[in-house]
């Protein structure tokens, strides 16, 4: 099964641990965010996993080279460009595409959550995209109908909607994990280039293609982009392995 790992940011919110080393490897627990997010998606049976790279990307062609994981591990370099993450997902198509869907994973999130579950979830509703959600805080969150089918994302800080397809039901607020499984469809279907965020893509496509929320509400999902979230996930590993 194919994976993808977004590690090409230039991680401004974990400075200065980001001064000198890219935020894909800073430690926590005595590993990288790296090697915690690869070894997760090997454990669930992912074995042809990309990792994209921009920020400092010769480290992490070094550290992978210096590291025997149990999976083919492929790099989609935008050392030239930073392409956001709707950009990389489609400049790492060549690694992606094909018969099956593939699971998109960013690299400062740490989780318990089943991405085999994920998985069933976006095959049974045969969706084009299928985001892994929770009812956590967030500043931004996406808006769903009762289906959780994706209807809307909003600004919680200013209140800022978009709603593409004005609609008088209520809709529900639901934070996204930064974890998402897409049908290779969604490469047809993309007419932008260059760098553009998957947020704005999913937004445009989710009119006429199904598009899907999964709650995980019971499970750990920690964002580790700031300084005071590293502690958070210590203590995590620290308890889980006790």
């Amino acid at each position: 099964m194919k994976a993808m790992i977004l590690a090409a940011g230039l991680g401004t919110r974990l400075m200065p641990l980001t001064a000198d080393k890219p935020k894909a490897l800073v430690e926590v627990g005595g590993k990288t965010l790296l090697e915690h997010c690869i070894n997760n998606l090997i454990s669930q049976g992912f074995d042809h996993i990309v990792v994209n790279v921009h920020h400092f990307a010769p480290m992490i062609y070094h550290f992978l080279s210096q590291h025997s994981f149990n999976a083919s591990i492929y790099i989609s370099d935008e050392s030239d460009r930073l392409l956001d993450t709707g950009g990389g997902i489609i400049h790492a198509r060549p690694f992606l595409d094909g018969d099956e869907p593939f699971l998109v994973h960013n690299v400062d999130i740490i989780s318990d959550i089943n991405l085999q579950a994920l998985l069933r979830a976006h095959t049974i509703n045969n969706a084009l995209a299928t985001l892994a959600v929770s009812s956590r805080e967030s500043s931004r969150v996406f808006l769903f109908d009762s289906d959780m089918r994706l209807s809307g994302w909003r600004n919680m800080l200013t209140g800022k909607s978009i709603i593409p397809n004005e609609q008088s039901v209520t809709l529900n607020a639901h934070a996204f994990a930064g974890i998402h499984v897409l049908s290779p469809l969604f490469f047809q279907l993309t007419t932008a280039q260059g760098a553009f965020s998957i947020v704005d893509q999913y937004l445009n496509l989710c009119v006429d293609n199904r598009i899907y929320g999964v709650k995980f509400d019971n499970n750990y999902i920690i964002d580790v982009g700031k300084p005071n979230s590293l502690k958070r996930v210590e203590e995590y590993f620290l308890n889980r392995y006790i």
